[in-house]
């Protein structure tokens, strides 16, 4: 399925969570192969030391794109935009590096909403070059989107749903984690990816929840998981879930236990976090965590276990707050960059036989 090798440009955020796509793409990706991220304050290092990302080879960092060109045996294919930034504009310093590769015939792969495939600049570069310019969330025809129809309801795989109590939290990290420990304990599991990393990092279904009409967002839950399920007949379907239920600046995720009947959660939380992302003010406040949980019981999911983000914690603030929330929710609570997610396993394996009984 690879497209080819690509360098990834993170404008100086590579230690940031703006650079989470590149984090993901570092992490592993059937679709592209990434030999060198583009960073300005990070030159000389290893991206995946600097990201904090495991189990993956060095890949270097370089201060700009003609130092990688210069350094790397062979041109890459691709130059992918590895930021996500609110509101998803693209900021024109990495606009001017996608040129500068466009110019040296490197393809752009744009997973913000500022489309390249609208820019005359790029359109002419493309022809020129005979480049092709990816544009990951520029959203499918109306004719192409489907509405909702309660085809659901004959999916046979049981659905867990991966929520975050916030956006930019590790939501597809995690549920990307969990099809790992599904698939190395043979369970056979499926994820359906809901953003721009997980198409680009090359999951088979899903759809880009934030640039669909919402109309359609419904139906093309219903789609995916729909097709997963008769394609792949999976034992149990892993959603990624995208905001989260109650961040102001776009409030999501009833869709995926109310339209695509996902009836377990995996709930991922940042204990540090005070405020919203992008409502760092008093009404922004974010609620305990123990109110998701009643929340997603009210929408008729049950929490199946807490995980954490443990950013701006220390060992013993992380330790205590994990064992806590364990004996008040009583429900597993885990640290996955920690201790890995090897304590769900019996919480997923009995989630499948209590479904497969009911069914």
């Amino acid at each position: 399925m690879k497209s080819g090798t690509a360098i990834v440009l993170t404008n100086g955020w590579l230690a940031h969570i703006e650079a989470k796509t590149c984090h993901g793409l570092l992490r592993g990706s059937e679709r592209f192969s990434v030999v060198a991220v583009v960073d300005k304050n990070h030159p000389g290092e290893d991206a995946c030391k600097v990201s904090n990302v495991s189990n993956r080879e060095a890949v270097p960092v370089y201060a700009d794109i003609a130092e990688a060109l210069e350094k790397l045996p062979e041109r890459p294919d691709y130059c992918i935009v590895g930021v996500a930034v609110h509101g998803g504009y693209l900021p024109d310093e990495i606009r001017q590096d996608l040129l500068f590769a466009a110019k040296q015939g490197i393809s752009p792969v744009n997973g913000l909403h500022s489309f390249l495939s609208n820019d005359p600049e790029f359109l002419a570069l493309a022809e020129e070059k005979n480049l092709e310019i990816i544009d990951v969330r520029k959203p499918r025809t109306f004719e192409e989107l489907r509405f909702w129809s309660g085809d659901i309801y004959s999916v046979k795989a049981p659905r867990i749903a991966v929520l975050g109590t916030d956006c930019a939290i590790g939501k597809r990290t995690t549920c990307s984690y969990l099809l790992d420990l599904c698939q190395q304990n043979d369970i056979q599991a499926e994820m359906i990816y809901t953003g721009q990393t997980g198409w680009m990092q090359g999951y088979k279904y899903g759809f880009i929840f934030d640039s669909t009409l919402n109309d359609f967002i419904s139906g093309e839950i219903e789609r995916e998981i729909v097709k997963c399920d008769r394609e792949a007949s999976p034992e149990v379907i892993l959603i990624e879930g995208q905001s989260s239920l109650r961040n102001p600046s776009g409030p999501c995720g009833s869709e995926f236990i109310i339209s695509g009947h996902a009836r377990g959660v995996i709930l991922h939380h940042a204990p540090s976090r005070k405020y919203y992302d992008g409502a760092e003010y008093p009404p922004g406040l974010m609620p305990p965590v123990e109110t998701e949980v009643a929340l997603i019981r009210a929408l008729g999911a049950e929490t199946l276990a807490i995980t954490l983000n443990e950013s701006g914690m220390s060992e013993a603030e992380i330790t205590s707050y994990q064992n806590d929330l364990r004996e008040k929710l009583g429900i597993p609570v885990v640290r996955p960059l920690k201790d890995g997610l090897s304590a769900l396993l019996p919480v997923i394996q009995s989630y499948i036989r209590e479904n497969r009984e009911a069914s």
